[in-house]
């Protein structure tokens, strides 16, 4: 059944496999996501398939998209280190990315799983990914587990990235990374953005009226530094 309050079409159908992707057209959807990682342990976890079989799926998602004219963005998680089989090479990240991007997807989102990265090895993981392909082709996708997000969103944007992924109020989290904390929270993001300059068309009012009504929905207390900061202020009032 359809939900009314949605229009048919809006967002993004998240894929793991071919079949969903024919019913794209009927539902008038106009974008798909793929998602994959350059570990086996953690594709064995997150889809029963390794590198190779999960990778071969996204592309043949790809195929059908493309003769459908849908747009696919493409996640690849893990890009740093994976909680099952540690460190992860830029390399090994160019190796999935390269042939994402032959297939067409209009951006990859460099997914930092499970939050353990410092700026330095985004750096490297930029630097080699950028030396084959344009910053445009590229998001980041920080988890916030050790506090370094919003550091890495600034190395990041310094390396010519104009695109992230976040959530309102920090939420998120993965089932197959253990101990991973949730997304970079959007309102710490904006505040980072809008503070250096970039116009985000975001309605900051809007935003922070969001993240409250879905932390006392959810009944939990603000993680971002930004909220916490503002319900500082307003105590003191």
């Amino acid at each position: 059944a359809s939900n009314p309050a949605l229009p048919i079409g809006f967002g993004v159908w998240l894929c793991a496999n071919s079949c969903p992707c024919y019913l794209l057209g009927l539902l008038h959807y106009h974008k798909v996501a793929v998602f994959t990682s350059p570990s086996d342990a953690f594709n064995l976890k997150n889809t029963n398939r390794t590198t190779t079989d999960s990778l071969q799926a996204c592309l043949e998602i790809c195929k059908q998209a493309e003769k459908d004219a849908i747009q696919v963005r493409a996640y690849i998680s893990t890009v740093v280190a994976c909680p099952y089989q540690g460190a992860i090479q830029a390399e090994q990240v160019l190796q999935v990315c390269e042939p994402l991007l032959e297939a067409g997807v209009y951006e990859i989102s460099l997914g930092e799983t499970i939050g353990v990265a410092v700026p330095q090895e985004i750096e490297v993981l930029l630097q080699n990914l950028l030396k084959r392909f344009s910053a445009k082709l590229f998001a980041s996708h920080f988890h916030d587990t050790y506090g370094m997000a919003i550091a890495n969103v600034y190395k990041s944007l310094e390396m010519g990235i104009r695109s992230f992924d976040s959530s309102i109020a920090g939420l998120g989290g993965c089932p197959y990374a253990p101990g991973a904390a949730g997304n970079l929270a959007t309102e710490d993001l904006i505040y980072l953005l809008e503070k250096l300059g970039f116009a985000t068309g975001i309605d900051w009012k809007k935003l922070l009226q969001a993240s409250e009504f879905i932390l006392h929905t959810l009944a939990k207390k603000p993680i971002s530094k930004v909220s916490i900061a503002l319900a500082g202020k307003k105590d003191r009032r």
